[in-house]
């Protein structure tokens, strides 16, 4: 059984730093693209950042781009999402989740697996 774990969510000041991680398990998963997404108060989940499993390439929302960063590490079956200078937009639930085609990372209905989300909220 698959399970997508995320963890590291809480309360940041505008331009201040969260790492999120997502633990991985029931599966191995080369070959599969992993993907952040965020869904805020009263809007539709939004892509956030993605990364191929196998090769490590990487891609983003232009709203993040340079700000975040996604990485994983094979050993942990780990998948982390690095975020600095925060802004109080990117308040919103962010969910870790598992795609096993990877031909449209960006989009909601590709992805096969999901976690539970974990709050992120950035207010002074």
């Amino acid at each position: 059984q698959v399970q997508l774990v995320e963890s590291g969510g809480g309360l940041v000041q505008p331009g201040g730093s969260l790492r999120l991680s997502c633990a991985a398990s029931g599966r191995t998963f080369n070959g599969w693209t992993m993907g952040w997404f965020r869904q805020a108060p009263g809007k539709e989940r939004e892509f956030v950042a993605a990364i191929r499993w196998n090769t490590g390439y990487t891609y983003y929302a232009s709203s993040v781009k340079g700000r975040f960063t996604i990485s994983r590490d094979n050993a942990k079956n780990t998948v982390y999402l690095q975020m600095n200078s925060l802004k109080p937009e990117d308040t919103a639930v962010y969910y870790c989740a598992a795609d096993y085609s990877g031909t449209y990372y960006y989009q909601i209905h590709e992805y096969d697996y999901w976690g539970q989300g974990t709050q992120v909220t950035v207010s002074s």
